[in-house]
């Protein structure tokens, strides 16, 4: 055995413990990882130190009450601040488009093509095309001047057309209409029910009244329960913001027609009607805005407009003249039953109907236009009879009133038919002249000044725009005639107004019966020194008993 240096280094080496090198490098990290620790565990102590000694200088604090409720207060407010700030600008919103919506919507009322002027061009007979053939057309003196108002060349004023019913107001409007295709005209038929008026005002100018507004469900009184007469205001109010906004590149006024006025009643309502529309029709020929027209059967329309009139124009259509309304009833036969009538009988038919169209144009579409004219003449003498005859000495008091009202409507047809004898009622170029009295000789003939306004609603009568008082048509005044003419008349009038003034009297009398002047009693009046004194003698019976008082 070599025994060296080197080899007790290697028994030296063969004694030492093996150990592997996973446990000589955990040996070696230990250390290490005893002192990291260590440091984690100081910094953890520390850190617990010093937050100890902070919860040990300040002590947790609760929010209070108060503060918790100015939190939910201002977070309450700011949420209904933002939803009410967005309802708002919403309403806003929509309040401001609803208004221009309602003004668009009236705007576009005007424009041509209105489907009113359709129905009542259908209604009329009239076509439809503008400036379409006018063969089938009677035309008419006024309608040159009806033309220039409907287009808006005359500007100023507003206007009236009153005259009887069938002359042909409604027809010469409704033709004017047409020549223009309604391009801003407005047209409706008035009405005695003033919701009814309403109605038809708002969709001639086509506009709700707010009945649409959505506004009117949050509201605690709806739009509805407003009366009639406010809510036409309103309308009245919108259309003159719309010729306002028109009037910049149209430069003519619009149109407004109101038909048929007299239907409005004469009461208060009717007359507070027409004072609101007058008022508005002044205004507006002022400004040259708006031109309304007034289409009147009755003279108590005018004579409510004339009160208040300035700028006011009457246009009075009468029956057409002899010439004029032989063509018409020759036009019309040809139209109707392409026959050609001789000069004669359409003189004939003249001298029967005269030259109201509504006559003329229903004698044209008959077989036998004589027998019609015939027809005619009895239907007006039969109305008349029915609401005008009179009763004689046999009448009733109950019926005094009415028969009042009866007796002075026949004492004015007779006067009228009496006045024949001092003029010439028909001549051979100009035609019928009926026999007129003036409106204040005509209250004085029927000694009240009540009625003969009722006579012109009835159609009795018409009061023409210079207030003169005359048969309503040429078939009337034939119908007065004839009943003047039958036997007895004249007595029977005049037992009706003596049987009148007897029971007038009578009302008017007041009778004292002493009841022992009736049992054959006598009042003995002595005047003494003493004064004056009363005895009553009774006579004696046949036994000699006085009788009892």
């Amino acid at each position: 055995m070599m025994l060296t240096r080197g080899g007790a280094r290697l028994t030296r080496l063969a004694l030492v413990p093996r150990v592997t090198l996973h446990e000589t490098l955990n040996a070696s990290r230990q250390p290490l990882l005893r002192a990291r620790f260590a440091t984690y565990g100081a910094r953890r102590s520390d850190t617990n130190a010093s937050s100890g000694k902070q919860d040990a200088k300040q002590e947790p604090k609760e929010p209070t009450l108060l503060s918790k409720m100015g939190e939910s207060a201002a977070t309450t407010f700011a949420s209904i601040f933002v939803l009410a700030s967005g309802f708002a600008l919403a309403a806003y919103l929509y309040h401001k488009s609803y208004k221009l919506l309602v003004v668009a919507k009236m705007t576009r009322a005007f424009e041509p093509g209105d489907p009113v002027l359709e129905l009542a061009a259908i209604g009329k007979d009239v076509p439809h095309a503008p400036g379409g053939n006018d063969d089938h057309w009677v035309v008419r003196p006024e309608q040159d001047q009806v033309n220039k108002i409907v287009s808006g060349e005359v500007a100023g004023h507003y206007f009236l057309l009153v005259g009887e019913k069938g002359s042909g107001k409604s027809s010469m409007l409704i033709e004017a209409m047409r020549r223009i295709d309604g391009d801003a005209v407005a047209m409706f038929e008035a009405h005695p029910d003033l919701e009814v008026f309403r109605l038809r005002l708002g969709k001639a100018l086509d506009y709700e009244f707010h009945e649409d507004y959505i506004g009117g469900y949050f509201s605690e009184r709806g739009p509805r329960e407003s009366t009639a007469i406010l809510d036409i205001e309103r309308a009245l109010n919108k259309l003159e913001k719309v010729a306002l906004k028109m009037r910049a590149y149209r430069r003519k006024p619009l149109i407004v027609i109101v038909n048929q006025m007299h239907l409005l009643r004469n009461v208060e309502e009717g007359r507070d009607l027409i004072e609101l529309l007058q008022q508005r029709a002044e205004q507006w020929a002022a400004a040259n805005l708006v031109t309304m027209v007034f289409n009147s059967d009755d003279y108590w329309v005018y004579e409510r407009l004339k009160q208040l009139a300035t700028r006011m124009e009457v246009m009075s259509v009468t029956d057409l003249p002899k010439k004029d309304a032989m063509a018409a009833l020759s036009k019309y036969r040809k139209k109707y039953l392409k026959q050609d009538v001789s000069e004669e009988i359409l003189e004939d038919i003249y001298k029967r109907v005269g030259g109201r169209l509504s006559f003329l144009n229903r004698v044209a579409k008959s077989k036998d236009m004589i027998g019609t004219c015939e027809k005619i003449k009895e239907i007006e003498k039969r109305w008349f009879l029915n609401q005008c005859w009179i009763l004689g000495m046999e009448m009733d008091d109950d019926v005094m009133d009415q028969q009042k009202w009866a007796s002075a409507s026949m004492t004015l047809a007779k006067a009228l038919v009496d006045k024949e004898e001092d003029m010439e009622t028909y001549d051979d170029e100009r035609g019928h002249t009926l026999p007129t009295y003036p409106f204040h000789i005509a209250q004085q003939i029927m000694t009240r000044c009540d009625f003969i306004r009722e006579l012109d609603s009835l159609n009795l009568i018409t009061i023409t725009s210079q207030a003169d008082v005359r048969a309503s048509s040429v078939p009337m005044h034939r119908a007065w005639q004839e009943i003047c003419a039958l036997e007895g008349f004249d007595k029977l009038l005049e037992d009706t107004l003596q049987r009148i003034n007897d029971i007038e009297s009578l009302g008017r009398t007041r009778e004292l019966v002493a009841k022992d002047l009736v049992l054959g009693g006598e009042y003995e009046i002595k005047k003494g020194p003493n004064g004056i004194t009363v005895n009553l003698n009774t006579h004696e019976d046949d036994d000699g008993d006085e009788k009892e008082n």
